[in-house]
């Protein structure tokens, strides 16, 4: 069981590309898919990698400490604290100010009463934890410019192109309950999390 688990963790960009995409499918199924969704979990990843990271690196002997030797992640979460009022305030609230149901929504994944935003949140936490536990050869890194930042800086300029120019300009297309509706605005966020997933694994 052990070294099964340890074949599968040295993929586990791969699992990690495939377990979001799962359950963002089936949020989408259910009608529970907003951007807000995309860029919440996004940040919340990156969360949980830092403090994870931080927590475990030093147990983990085959770790190794990327761009720089610095491993305070204070100055780090200042900046995360700026995206949480940004991603909250303007996706959460802000741009869905005149859709009730979407707004209803967004608050349910912010106090994670949506059940495919928490089980990929606690997957990601357990992949994370058990790639320490089990001496992988991941890079640790205490900065800014990680991937996870890259996808989120992307995911925000993305998310904002896509509220003010094609949601806004079809409001009655692009709903949660609309399924292909839901499936154009979150297909461009898949690429994102594709493309960066195949480079952490063939770098």
């Amino acid at each position: 069981m052990h070294s099964f688990i340890e074949k599968h963790l040295k993929h586990y960009s791969q699992w990690d590309f495939l377990v979001f995409t799962l359950f963002t499918i089936l949020s989408i199924l259910n009608g529970k898919t907003t951007i807000f969704y995309i860029l919440y979990f996004f940040w919340c990843n990156e969360v949980l990698r830092i403090i994870i990271d931080r927590l475990l690196y030093k147990s983990n002997s085959n770790a190794l400490i990327g761009f720089s030797e610095k491993t305070s992640i204070l100055l780090y979460l200042f900046p995360m604290g700026i995206y949480f009022v940004f991603i909250v305030v303007f996706f959460g609230f802000v741009s869905s100010w005149k859709n009730e149901e979407i707004t209803l929504m967004n608050m349910q994944i912010l106090y994670f009463k949506n059940t495919f935003f928490v089980l990929n949140l606690i997957f990601v936490a357990l992949e994370r934890i058990l790639l320490h536990r089990t001496q992988q050869a991941v890079i640790v890194i205490f900065g800014i410019f990680t991937p996870n930042m890259l996808i989120l800086h992307i995911s925000i300029i993305l998310g904002a192109l896509l509220m003010f120019i094609v949601i806004r300009s079809f409001p009655d297309i692009f709903t949660p309950s609309n399924l292909w509706g839901s499936v154009i605005i979150i297909f461009p966020f898949l690429l994102i999390k594709a493309f960066f997933a195949y480079y952490r694994q063939n770098k």
